[in-house]
């Protein structure tokens, strides 16, 4: 017979278990299956941002960055872009939060041939940098961009 400490050991092993699965399995990606195919899709994506008001800062071909060294990417890119209006409001509330902005989309192919654009969940970067209440209209204003944009781009 077990003792209670080894019960509530094995309970707290448990929930352990449960909590790493969970935090593995939740990412903070958000993912659109488009319907077209990636330059199509990034194509309409950029205009769709600046349309919007956004700065384009970079587009990043990761394919094209692995075929200058011999090597072969499924069509992978990457868009940069932002607004320092709501940037800044979420910095202010915490500086770390500059490591996750600019907002980006990523535009993938994969092995079936589907293309998809995935992004970061502003809610769950609110959460990695403990933001709180602070910015939470901002944090609600760009998720329903994000999902705005990726959503008309993938038609």
């Amino acid at each position: 017979m077990k003792s209670p400490y080894q019960y509530l050991l094995i309970i707290a092993m448990s929930l352990c278990m449960i909590t790493i699965a969970t935090a593995s399995e939740n990412d903070g990606i958000q993912q659109v299956k488009s319907s077209h195919d990636a330059k199509t899709t990034m194509e309409k994506l950029v205009n769709i941002v600046k349309s919007k008001g956004f700065n384009v800062f970079a587009q990043i071909d990761h394919s094209a960055g692995a075929k200058s060294v011999n090597m072969d990417l499924r069509p992978t890119q990457l868009l940069i872009f932002g607004n320092p209006k709501g940037g800044t409001i979420l910095m202010q509330c915490n500086q770390n939060v500059g490591i996750d902005l600019p907002l980006k989309f990523l535009v993938t192919t994969d092995k079936s041939g589907q293309t998809w654009i995935r992004y970061n969940d502003a809610n769950f970067i609110a959460d990695r940098h403990k933001l709180d209440d602070c910015g939470k209209k901002v944090i609600d204003k760009v998720n329903n961009g994000l999902k705005g944009m990726s959503s008309a781009a993938a038609k």
